[in-house]
């Protein structure tokens, strides 16, 4: 029988090399980002350093802003780790039951991670509940040319991988709970873009890749302004506005309306 509470690594995890390298810092790469291994995401770097792109005002005002928050990003980290921390006592229980039920629905591993990439480009294990069957990543091959997203990601509205409580899960974002701990470790923020996969982030345009200079979060702009219906396009120009105006009232903000945009459960499949 499968140990209830194995984790469960995705297929392209499996297929990265051992070690992570992150490569040295020049000025392209200060205002893009670094990239996180090489072998998979050098493709963006290598156009930036061969054909070098002007950004757009907006995102060169970003660019300059990263630097400048160090009080903000302070109090930011002291709440993260307060609010996570509370957030996961009081909760303890739910996860259990949460647990349960997965195992309970196939006698699979209760929690599947991936490798993401984060601030700065640098890579980190990114936690959820099992919402998919095992084999998902082996059968995503075949479902990508019913890939109904726009840019990198993939996305299906019915998609055949899912099971039955990972369907619910994944409407009422229950699935993400586990990312807590991410917030805990550092590797995440409560606020922040959603943070992509190396493949993903890997098809980024210079522009696209200053989301990588702010640390990623369990929330964003998007969860709260139609989710899965916007575009991708629409999704990284709203992670770049949240860039260019963050604040704690504007984290606060996003907070507060998380709840009642999670059981709306609009855009979200």
């Amino acid at each position: 029988m499968t140990e209830p509470f194995a984790t469960m690594q995705s297929a392209e995890d499996t297929r990265q090399a051992p070690t992570t390298a992150v490569l040295p810092q020049t000025p392209a790469r200060r205002a893009f980002g670094p990239v996180a291994h090489p072998a998979t995401l050098a493709s963006p770097l290598a156009s930036a350093s061969s054909n070098p792109v002007t950004a757009p005002p907006a995102a060169t005002e970003i660019s300059a802003r990263t630097g400048r928050f160090t009080a903000y990003e302070a109090g930011k980290r002291t709440f993260d780790v307060a609010a996570a921390g509370i957030a996961l006592a009081a909760l303890m229980p739910f996860l259990a039951v949460i647990a349960v039920l997965i195992w309970l629905d196939d006698r699979g591993p209760v929690l599947y991670w991936q490798t993401r990439v984060g601030r700065d480009g640098r890579t980190f294990r990114f936690y959820k509940f099992r919402s998919m069957v095992r084999n998902a990543d082996a059968l995503k091959e075949a479902l990508l040319c019913e890939n109904e997203a726009e840019g990198p990601i993939f996305k299906m509205r019915r998609d055949p991988r899912v099971t039955r409580v990972g369907r619910f899960l994944r409407q009422h974002s229950l699935d993400e709970l586990p990312q807590f701990f991410n917030v805990l470790r550092g590797d995440m923020s409560l606020v922040g873009p959603r943070p992509h996969l190396p493949s993903e982030v890997a098809c980024y345009t210079p522009r696209q890749r200053l989301r990588l200079s702010v640390q990623p979060g369990l929330i964003c702009l998007r969860e709260v302004h139609g989710r899965s219906n916007l575009t991708f396009e629409q999704w990284v120009e709203s992670d770049l506005r949240y860039i260019e105006t963050r604040s704690f009232s504007t984290d606060l903000g996003i907070l507060a309306r998380a709840v009642p945009a999670v059981l709306k459960a609009e855009g979200a499949y």
